[in-house]
């Protein structure tokens, strides 16, 4: 089922009917509802996208979060004693359900769309809307969905996402391709000054026959990162028609709008005749950026990476805040080389590989890409971040 009609379209047929009355531990449900806040709009022109869908039927009740772009359904046992559905502001339930203390709590839904929840010796009624108002929800496809690696796609996403663009009129960047292959994962992201690229191995996903592309908006990857943190599954399962991407992971379903357009030919880019390298701990090469940084223009955050005979030195001055200069002492045995790079992308790359082992510093020349990679990634993946230098 897919949204073609209008998105705000009553979905009351597809709804248990009835005055919902459930019980439920505040665990369970603060756990759902955790899930599902994230997803609910915050500042929006339609009331009803404020609002949680809670739906109750065969001791199951179910949590519906959307924005229209992307939503989240989720679910969990409760002693249902009528079943039925309400809406009840999301924001203000999630912030009250926090404050009580463990226990049962029951649910009712009351005349006009008012909800009842009592817990111990708190009674609370509130506001709720109608259900009718409620968007309908892209429904996960019988057929055709693929298994992938929960662990593998947590990993590329952690890596990919902090390279993805945050201006709207770049639309084709403002996500990550993933890309499937009967053998192999692979995720890139870029924002046109930077590339992040990620390749996995030995992943085996059936069903997939050539390669399979698929662009994800960045909100949809942040919410996925979370929900993939927080289960104890193995694998997710993914499946994808013209308008909606849908991840089923547990219990939970999260829907995404897709993103129209063509993404760029990342391959072109990828440098070819790095041939001038260096390699340092990740840790020292952290360190003394983020010291030099301090000092660095505050617009541009641009910072020197010079290389000569076994030394490293990163510097960086401004007229307002002055000058700094670290030295890291490698070995270099190439002709001098001087790059400039905007400070914040480099602490980027560092952050997402984790402050251990050893990273590799490729380059040809002043103008040209820089390239960077873990030394030691192991067979099984192969990272790398592409990054335009800066006039300096």
């Amino acid at each position: 089922m897919t949204t073609t009609a209008t998105p705000l379209q009553a979905a009351a047929s597809a709804a248990p009917s009835g005055n919902l009355e459930i019980s439920i531990s505040r665990g369970d449900l603060l756990r759902e509802l955790t899930a599902a806040q994230s997803v609910v709009e915050r500042k929006t022109t339609i009331p009803i996208l404020s609002n949680f869908l809670f739906e109750a039927d065969d001791d199951r009740l179910t949590i519906t979060a959307t924005d229209l772009d992307q939503s989240l359904r989720t679910s969990t046992t409760a002693k249902v004693k009528k079943p039925g559905a309400c809406t009840i502001p999301a924001r203000k339930l999630y912030d009250y359900i926090k404050l009580l203390p463990e226990g049962e709590i029951s649910i009712k839904l009351m005349d006009n769309h008012w909800v009842q929840i009592r817990a111990g010796r708190s009674n609370t009624k509130m506001v709720g809307m109608a259900r009718a108002n409620f968007p309908t929800v892209p429904e996960f496809p019988e057929t055709g969905a693929l298994k992938v690696n929960v662990a593998a796609l947590r990993s590329m996403i952690s890596k990919t996402i902090f390279a993805i663009s945050n201006e709207e009129s770049r639309y084709t960047l403002n996500g990550a391709l993933l890309v499937l292959k009967s053998e192999s994962m692979a995720m890139v992201a870029t924002d046109g000054h930077r590339l992040a690229h990620i390749e996995r191995f030995g992943e085996t996903i059936s069903g997939v026959s050539g390669e399979k592309k698929t662009l994800i908006p960045r909100k949809c990857l942040g919410e996925l990162s979370s929900l993939l943190a927080n289960t104890e599954d193995d694998t997710l399962e993914f499946a994808d028609d013209e308008q909606t991407l849908y991840f089923r992971i547990g219990g939970r379903v999260l829907t995404s709008r897709k993103l129209t357009g063509q993404f760029p030919n990342y391959e072109a880019v990828l440098p070819r005749d790095n041939n001038k390298f260096v390699i340092v701990r990740s840790e020292d090469l952290m360190g003394a950026i983020q010291r030099v940084a301090q000092f660095a223009d505050e617009r541009s955050g641009a910072i020197k990476i010079r290389m000569e005979q076994n030394e490293l030195k990163i510097s960086s001055s401004s007229t307002d805040s002055g000058e700094s200069e670290d030295t890291i002492e490698t070995p270099y045995s190439y002709d001098p080389l001087v790059v400039g790079f905007n400070s914040a992308y480099l602490l980027d790359f560092l952050k997402a590989i984790g402050n251990t082992g050893e990273v590799r510093l490729e380059f040809k020349d002043a103008q040209s890409a820089g390239q960077m990679r873990p030394e030691e990634s192991g067979e099984d993946s192969k990272y790398r971040y592409i990054l335009m230098p800066m006039r300096i």
